[in-house]
């Protein structure tokens, strides 16, 4: 016992007990973030105020929660973590994707139509590698994205300046959707991964005279690494987080266009089954039970959450397209 009395031992093991309470309070998600109570939205109903908004909140949000952004640290204990840059992730490649849908879509009238010059130097500042760390940072280049979106808000608030426009249209909306859409499929593909199965190949399906580049097999072993199964699951809990904000936005821009394809509970239901995502998770350790057995399987329960938030995307998405 005389080894744990060194003083060089108990300073060791004291600062270990400090990084991994530090870690574990650093690697809490942060909580929703209210659109009813933000000022800019209350008091300026202007089309695309709440979308733009609550972009700019959520990217700060990215950089400025608890223990800042842990995605390129580089020092204890921000190195050990997993869990919160895997959420960071998610949370980015919606604030990515919004933010191409915005410079695209949102801001044109048109295809021949000019890209709004702040946003045609927002979007690409959020495409920075999520790792860097210097030259150029990543929370400098995304705080210079954030930037770039508060002075379009600026522009789209102010009655006076004309060049600054939201164009809250059914097709612009389904645009974004399909970005989304893409995204859910893909992850709840992932989450399902993590019990071994196999699966039937269907990339050729539905077109006879479909090709591929590398012949595959009929039937496809589909399988996720032990190792990415927590990684995999927390960044579907950040793309959920993110997608929550911004389809409530959404409703608010869009309110018209959806009460006229009468699309607003199918958009609330997309919303309340990402909620559900965020349920807090009462085992220390992402569970990888199997589908029928005695313990959990959270990626499996992520997956259904999510795959019904997308088939609900898919059904708007129809809604919106239909006359």
């Amino acid at each position: 016992m005389a080894f744990f009395r060194h003083p060089i031992t108990i300073g060791v093991l004291f600062v270990l007990l400090f990084f991994i309470l530090l870690g574990w309070y650093w690697s809490r998600e942060p909580d929703f973030m209210s659109l009813e109570s933000d000022k800019a939205i209350s008091d300026r109903q202007v089309v695309g105020v709440a979308t733009t908004n609550m972009l700019i909140k959520s990217a700060e949000k990215l950089l400025n929660k608890r223990g800042g952004y842990l995605s390129n640290d580089i020092t204890p204990p921000s190195v050990f973590l997993d869990n919160q840059p895997n959420w960071e992730f998610g949370v980015l490649q919606q604030i990515r994707d919004l933010a191409k849908a915005m410079r695209n879509d949102y801001s044109r009238s048109q295809t021949q139509s000019v890209a709004d010059k702040d946003l045609e130097v927002a979007e690409p500042k959020f495409n920075v590698d999520s790792d860097a760390w210097m030259f150029p940072s990543a929370e400098g280049e995304y705080q210079e994205g954030i930037d770039a979106l508060k002075k379009y808000l600026d522009r789209l608030s102010d009655p006076t300046q004309q060049d600054a426009q939201f164009y809250a249209r059914a097709d612009n909306l389904n645009e974004w959707l399909s970005l989304v859409e893409k995204r859910l499929g893909s992850l709840s593909q992932r989450l399902s991964k993590a019990r071994p199965q196999i699966r039937v190949n269907t990339d050729l399906a539905g077109d006879a005279n479909a090709q591929q580049s590398t012949e595959t097999a009929r039937e496809v072993i589909s399988k996720a690494s032990w190792f990415d199964i927590d990684d995999t699951f927390y960044e579907a809990r950040g793309t959920s987080w993110a997608l929550i904000h911004f389809l409530r936005a959404a409703e608010v821009d869009f309110r018209p266009v959806l009460e006229d394809k009468n699309a607003v509970p199918t958009l609330r239901q997309i919303i309340r089954e990402l909620e559900s995502t965020q349920q807090n998770v009462a085992s220390p350790m992402i569970l990888n039970g199997s589908g029928m057995g005695m313990f959990a399987n959270h990626s499996l329960v992520m997956s259904s959450y999510i795959g019904r938030a997308n088939s609900a995307i898919a059904d708007l998405r129809r809604l919106l397209a239909d006359g």
